[in-house]
This record gives structure tokens, C-alpha cells and sequence, in this order.
């Protein structure tokens, strides 16, 4: 049986799930000695969109990256890049991609400048003025204009990660391939690169992996996220941080709560009850069957004997660490 939760795509999120695919994967697996990295994955990116790619160590994040830039082999199955097999057509495919890798290096003694300068010449031939401007529009794009002509040995850890996002963005790609591109940083540094990345997504499709969960809640549209090299949660952001949450609900008294409590545990669609605070007010989640009846019944029934007052009522919103966990310990369940 199929348990992986793939959210259902939603009619108001018109732009980016009405643009064509840039990454699809088709039952795309790869086994190293008899040990199986990636089960059959079946992906989609969308064209435009910020991709979170998401997982565990060892959840097969970095053997699906190798796959898609030719740096490996499949075992089964297949993929796309631009409608472009990853096999057939990986040197046409390169040519169109920006890659940042985790820990990007550079010549130290080099400006960024020159580091782009030197980038370029693989891509570009043609008048030097125009090869130029293109340099100086990528600097600026990363904010890097005043800092242009320093050497890189005195960059800061964030600077790096943007001149290597510079640096993998000098080649107008129509895809963003980015390994862990704000890992190691200080908050500073994290909030540069993300904004970084904002101002992309009009350039540019952007597939980053990552374990900062926070750094995906603030600026991915969709999610992915794979668990021992299985996909478990593929869809809009929205409808990931969603997952679960219409059945958990809050609930705060002040008075008698144990009789709220007993009053609410025996009811037949109340699964379970949580406390989760007791200093003066009561406070739980409640894990309901029926979010209708519980929007509903939950406040008179917790009111019906007279001795309790309701301070505080609502739906559990949760945030994507909570999202994440929640998937991964269901899916670790199943195995």
C-alpha cells in the first residue's frame, strides 16, 4: 500500500503549478554494492518555483542531485531536465544549469571579480564589454557590487555562499541547483542568501537541499522531502505545513478541568488529549476524527457543566519542523 502523503494540488495556486515541468523523475532509483540509496523516485519541479529539498542524513538527497547533474548513474528508471534525458542529453543539460556545491572553493588570491571573470570564459565568447556588464549585474544581484574587487580569502562565510551563487548564476541557467546553500552560516549570513534567492525566482527555478527547516518555511513555494531514499512528502508548501492540522485542535479552561476532560475524552471522536501546559489554565491538543463536530461541540461541551470558563479555542497551526518530524517518524512507523 502507497502511505506516502503527496498533497493534493490546489486550483488557487494557479502560477506556479500551471508552468511546465523543469525536473521530473520517473521511478529514478540507484543502488551502490547491494545497498539501495534512492527507492523509485517520481518527482516534479516546476518551472519558476523555489524547491525546498528536504530529508535526514542519508535520506538519499545528494545521490538524487548526482543523478540529475550526470555525476551518477541510475540503477532504474529515468528523468528529465527541460524535457531532456538526464542520460542522453547531460552535456546540452549542463550547459543550462547553475550549480552550487556545499562547500563551494575558490581561488583565494582571486577577486570576485575575477573569480566571475574566469567563470564566464567557459561560457561566454564575445565582446569583452558585454561579458563585463554581465559580470557586474551578477555582483550586484547578490550583492556583492562593493566588494567586488577584494580578494576572496577575506570574505566572510556568507559572502563565499553568494559568489557561489553568483558564480553558478553567470550563465543565465534556466535551473538553480543548490546543495546546502545557506548550511554553516550565521543568521546574518542565512538571511543574505535567502534573499538572494528571492530575487531569482524571477530569473530562474531553484532546487536546493537543505536542513534548515525555518530557511524553508520563509522562502520555498514547494517542498520535497525523502526518508531512507523514499519520497514521503511532495507538494505546495501550504498544503505540507496543512498535514494533520485540521484534526488537532487547542482547547484552554480555567476552573474545573478535569471535569472538562472527562467530559471530552468520552466522546466518541475525540481520539486524544494532550496537556501541554497547567499553571492556573488547563491547556491541550486534541487529536480529533470529526474536525467538523470538533469545531463545532468542542467549546459548548467543554462549557456544559458550568464549572469551567473557555480562555482560549482554535485549530493547531503548526510550522514545518513540526511538519517534517510528524512524516518522518509516520514513515519510520511503516518500514
Amino acid at each position: 500500500m502507497d502511505t506516502t502523503f503527496k498533497p493534493q494540488l490546489m486550483n488557487d495556486l494557479n502560477f506556479i503549478e500551471s508552468q511546465p515541468q523543469v525536473i521530473q523523475t520517473i521511478g529514478l532509483s540507484k543502488t551502490y554494492k547491494g545497498v539501495q540509496a534512492l527507492q523509485p523516485l517520481n518527482l516534479e519541479v516546476r518551472e519558476h518555483s523555489i524547491c525546498g529539498f528536504l530529508g535526514p542524513n542519508g535520506a538519499g538527497k545528494t545521490t538524487t542531485i548526482k543523478l540529475l547533474l550526470g555525476l551518477a548513474r541510475p540503477t532504474s528508471g529515468s528523468g528529465q531536465i527541460f524535457g531532456l534525458d538526464i542520460l542522453g542529453a547531460n552535456d546540452e543539460i549542463r550547459r543550462r544549469v547553475g550549480y552550487l556545491a556545499q562547500d563551494p572553493r575558490f581561488y583565494e588570491y582571486m577577486s570576485a571579480r575575477e573569480t566571475l571573470r574566469f567563470t564566464a570564459g567557459f561560457f561566454y565568447e564575445g565582446p569583452r564589454q558585454t561579458i563585463e556588464e554581465r559580470i557586474a549585474e551578477t555582483l550586484d544581484l547578490v550583492g556583492l557590487s562593493d566588494k567586488a574587487d577584494r580578494p576572496v580569502k577575506g570574505f566572510s562565510g556568507g559572502e563565499r555562499q553568494r559568489l557561489g551563487i553568483a558564480q553558478a548564476q553567470v550563465n543565465y541557467p534556466d535551473l538553480l541547483i543548490l546543495d546546502e546553500p545557506a548550511a554553516a552560516l550565521d543568521p546574518i549570513g542565512r538571511k543574505d542568501v535567502l534573499e538572494v534567492m528571492e530575487r531569482l525566482r524571477k530569473h530562474t527555478t531553484i532546487f536546493y537541499s537543505t536542513h534548515i527547516l525555518d530557511d524553508v518555511q520563509r522562502v520555498s513555494d514547494t517542498v520535497i522531502i525523502l526518508n531512507h531514499g523514499t519520497l514521503v512528502a511532495q507538494g505546495p508548501i501550504e498544503e505540507v505545513l496543512a498535514w494533520g492540522q485540521a484534526s488537532v485542535f487547542n482547547l484552554t479552561v480555567q476552573g474545573d478541568a478535569a471535569a472538562v476532560e472527562s467530559r471530552l475524552r468520552s466522546l466518541p471522536w475525540v481520539v486524544g488529549m494532550e496537556m501541554i501546559s497547567k499553571n492556573g489554565r488547563v491547556s491541550w491538543q486534541i487529536r480529533v476524527s470529526d474536525p467538523e463536530q470538533a469545531e463545532a461541540q468542542l467549546v459548548p461541551l467543554a462549557l456544559a457543566g458550568g464549572g469551567a470558563t473557555v480562555c482560549e479555542f482554535g485549530r493547531r497551526s503548526q510550522n514545518l519542523e513540526e511538519v517534517f518530524m510528524n512524516i518522518v517518524k509516520e514513515n519510520n512507523h511503516e518500514r
